[in-house]
């Protein structure tokens, strides 16, 4: 998430919610290096969810490296490249949820991570960019199968 997320945000098609959308309000990171934002809002048909609160968040945050990697240089003697460093960046989702019906919610996390060869952002930006497009939208196309997957255990 860089910059401005622009709010409501359009959830991906999942059995049992009809159009849903998030309303993102910027919150505090954890860390001076990422950026959070808590859902505050919940829009189409969510019977039984919750928005953020304290007892049970609902929280996006994405985070930087604490400082950035750069490419060493090559052996002298071969040109390879060794032990090429890597930048991680990573987004977390947390949601509270509940175990059992009467109980305390806990927490549910989703997180994704970007490990990016050093170098690799300036020296083949593209296909950095397809990595993540396509990424997103096999997690996009598959929404519905991967909560079906961890409500079932079948695969």
């Amino acid at each position: 998430m860089t910059g401005t997320v622009s709010s409501p945000i359009t959830g991906a098609t999942v059995t049992g919610l009809t159009s849903p959308t998030y309303t993102l309000t910027a919150d505090t990171a954890p860390t001076a290096l990422g950026k959070q934002y808590a859902v505050t809002a919940l829009g189409g048909t969510q019977t039984g969810v919750l928005s953020h609160s304290v007892s049970s968040p609902f929280t996006i945050n994405t985070v930087r490296p604490a400082a950035y990697k750069v490419t060493p240089l090559p052996n002298p003697t071969t040109g390879v490249l060794r032990n090429n460093p890597k930048n991680s960046f990573s987004t977390l989702t947390r949601k509270g949820v509940l175990p059992l019906a009467g109980q305390a919610s806990e927490l549910m996390t989703i997180k994704t991570i970007i490990e990016i060869p050093a170098g690799a952002d300036t020296a083949d930006p593209l296909s950095v960019k397809a990595a993540i497009s396509a990424h997103f939208g096999a997690v996009w196309a598959s929404a519905n199968n991967i909560a079906d997957l961890v409500i079932t255990g079948v695969l």
